[in-house]
């Protein structure tokens, strides 16, 4: 289908809307996956807030031309799939990897994160907000309880000195 100067330029500028308040971005190649698996591989990005849509190279290109997913220029080859997390650096990855797992023919190409090309499993593997949270407060209380337990150990042995 033929699109006109007008539908390039609004796609232009929805790509670079999403472009702009992105934390990463992930592009794929879905080829030879059904239509069954991208709507739902759609909902799934909807709902971890992941702005998702195929998207011609050439516009692509041009959508992210200045943006800091410029990096990503030289994976724009073949039909592309491109992918900005916008709440979490690693939705779009993660959900990209899963789906990989589960359709042999999606095929990741490459990733962005703050201007430069990373790989996807990196991004994949960041954690959330609250992983990263439950992670510092476990280390916070491993260190306040083997602090304690110094404390303890030094009463202890002050006493003992006392006592002999």
């Amino acid at each position: 289908m033929a699109l006109g100067l007008e539908d390039k330029k609004a796609i232009v500028a929805e790509v670079q809307e999403a472009a702009q308040g992105a934390l990463s971005a992930v592009v794929a190649d879905s080829r030879g996956v059904t239509v069954g698996a991208m709507t739902a591989l759609r909902k799934e990005a909807r709902e971890a807030g992941v702005w998702m849509k195929i998207v011609r190279n050439t516009l692509a290109r041009r959508a992210i031309e200045g943006t800091q997913y410029e990096c990503l220029t030289e994976t724009l080859v073949g039909p592309s799939l491109i992918a900005f997390s916008s709440e979490h650096p690693g939705a779009a990855a993660r959900i990209f990897k899963d789906f990989a797992k589960k359709n042999d023919k999606f095929e990741i190409k490459g990733g962005a994160f703050e201007g430069n090309v990373v790989s996807v499993d990196m991004l994949a593997t960041l954690p959330t907000y609250n992983e990263a949270i439950a992670k510092l407060m476990s280390v916070m209380k491993e260190a306040a309880a083997g602090k304690l337990v110094r404390t303890i150990d030094a009463i202890r042995d002050q006493k003992e000195q006392e006592a002999a």
